[in-house]
């Protein structure tokens, strides 16, 4: 990486790729994932918040014309995220894990009250970190999902190998 910094790319995926949306978010990066919304809604979404839109429709790019698109051409979510990855270089960032999957806000520390009330009692003993979405509401911790996604994140980038959601 050099010193300039630049922004991570942010993304927006169309409504056949939401395991991908929900990758990108693993990795922390913003992904707009709205899988009702009309194509040329999100083309708008897209080019005014430059985000790059990311589909399997030819069409979409051809007529629509994104101002920054990607036509993917694997049918498997993490297949598809190697495609993004080959084509804007994109590494994961110091953020993983600290993007809501469903609904993309950015997470926040869990409250003692909301560990207590909406995490399983089998795993609170876990280590954590719990984080909370102030978006859905959702609760996440470091538990076989993670580390099933993270080996998977694993295989697609290695410099992940031997990392652990709690750091």
């Amino acid at each position: 990486m050099t010193s300039s910094h630049h922004a991570p790319p942010a993304f927006a995926a169309d409504a056949m790729l939401g395991r991908l949306a929900r990758w990108l978010r693993a990795l922390g990066f913003d992904t707009v994932y709205q899988p009702g919304i009309d194509d040329h809604d999100l083309v708008a979404i897209a080019d005014n918040e430059d985000r790059i839109l990311l589909t399997r429709d030819r069409h979409l790019i051809t007529y629509l014309r994104p101002h920054r698109g990607l036509l993917l051409s694997s049918s498997k979510p993490l297949e598809q995220l190697g495609e993004v990855s080959d084509e804007y270089d994109i590494e994961p960032t110091a953020d993983l894990f600290n993007r809501c999957l469903i609904c993309n806000s950015r997470l926040r520390s869990a409250t003692p009250h909301e560990i207590d009330t909406r995490v399983p009692q089998r795993s609170r003993s876990m280590p954590g970190p719990f984080l909370a979405c102030p978006g859905c509401g959702r609760i996440y911790w470091p538990g076989s999902h993670v580390k099933r996604m993270q080996r998977a994140l694993a295989d697609l980038f290695p410099e992940l190998r031997g990392q652990t959601p709690e750091g």
